[in-house]
């Protein structure tokens, strides 16, 4: 196993480097060469994302999909793991500081975050559906119902959520909550009348709450490829991890952690 391990860490380093164009950045600047180095990984979590990350109800540590993939990846780098508490609203700002390598929190694409940060190669891809209380579903016949000055929509500030929101249902009114708070704990209270979730988050959140149910799920918007942040000048590390990502999805390893946490995502 550690014959494996470390023959899939020399060769994604030697796939990232012959990635690299001609003027690339000193490889000793790189946090792929800085995380080897210090022996940590620092991996910026939310910890507020069901099934993907959050606490442990007894131990307080993070647990789930996304705090795997983050033990994953520094074990293969042979590093030991440390978790930097982040929320949604400053998760970007936390990578700009260099208070964490990389984010691994369900996050998903967005040429918003493209501008300021570094993005790996998606490891799957998500979508979006509405989340309702189950007494209210037979109120919403489409989209275009919830996109109505009358219906007032819960959101997690800083989320793509929210900017969905905001471009897809313009008349709604929407409500912007700060994390820890949730769009569907709104939901759930009775303060809003939905919110838009991801199809994994929304999955899970109706299985624990009965109360609330996924409405449109064959109409699912906004096709999200799900994936890691990184700060955006390291192109070493970024390679590293495009390869990582490809050599593990290759390898079947996503498949068997989706099937682990119940994560369903969205057909290609």
């Amino acid at each position: 196993m550690l014959r494996f391990a470390n023959a899939i860490s020399a060769g994604l380093t030697v796939l990232s480097l012959l990635a690299l164009p001609a003027a690339a950045q000193d490889p000793a600047q790189s946090r792929l060469f800085q995380v080897q180095k210090s022996g940590v990984l620092k991996v910026g979590m939310t910890g507020d994302y069901q099934p993907m990350t959050f606490r442990d109800t007894q131990t307080r540590e993070f647990v789930g999909h996304q705090v795997d993939i983050a033990r994953e990846l520094a074990k293969d780098l042979g590093v030991k793991v440390e978790f930097v508490p982040t929320d949604w609203k400053t998760m970007i700002n936390g990578l700009v500081a260099n208070k964490y390598d990389i984010a691994i929190s369900g996050t998903s694409m967005s040429l918003a975050r493209a501008k300021t940060v570094g993005m790996i190669a998606s490891w799957g891809t998500n979508a979006f559906v509405p989340i309702v209380r189950k007494e209210n579903a037979d109120k919403y016949k489409s989209w275009d119902d919830l996109n109505q000055k009358s219906r007032k929509a819960g959101v997690t500030l800083g989320t793509t959520m929210e900017d969905f929101i905001r471009a897809e249902l313009p008349q709604a009114d929407m409500r912007r909550v700060e994390a820890p708070g949730s769009g569907w704990q709104e939901v759930l209270a009775n303060r809003v009348d939905y919110t838009i979730s991801t199809m994994i988050e929304a999955s899970a959140i109706a299985k624990e709450h009965p109360e609330l149910v996924l409405i449109f799920t064959d109409q699912a918007r906004n096709a999200l490829p799900m994936t890691f942040l990184t700060p955006i000048e390291d192109q070493i590390w970024i390679h590293f991890l495009n390869n990582w990502v490809y050599l593990k999805k290759t390898a079947g390893y996503f498949d068997g952690l989706n099937q682990k946490w119940g994560i369903v995502l969205k057909s290609q």
